[in-house]
């Protein structure tokens, strides 16, 4: 078995291409930096960014979804820099979320999935 399909059956939630400008907040940090999304889901987040930032950071995330603006509070689960790039991808695991937000995340997550 491919080692991208064994990822992919590891995964507690269904991920869609979510291409966004998501604003994030690291732990101790007074502003917000831009990043920009390449995939959502119910649990979390994926985003490259300049930056590389250690596994376990806390995060502050304000993500545009559908004119809406979702204000979950994550973790970073895992963080690697791109071959022949400057820049680096990272993986956000969604720690708190306001229930109507997540819910309202979940549902567009199933219509771009075409369950909904």
């Amino acid at each position: 078995m491919a080692i991208l399909e064994k990822i992919k059956e590891n995964r507690r939630f269904p991920r869609v291409d979510f291409h966004s400008q998501v604003h994030c907040q690291l732990s101790g940090k007074p502003d917000f930096e831009n990043v920009l999304s390449s995939d959502i889901s119910y649990g979390g987040l994926k985003f490259t960014s300049e930056k590389f930032i250690p596994v376990s950071t806390p995060v502050m995330l304000e993500i545009n979804v559908l004119n809406r603006v979702l204000k979950p509070i994550g973790r970073i689960a895992w963080s690697t820099t791109l071959a022949h790039s400057d820049r680096n991808q990272t993986g956000v695991e969604f720690t708190e979320f306001d229930l109507p937000e997540r819910n309202y995340l979940m549902d567009f997550v199933n219509m771009q999935l075409g369950k909904i």
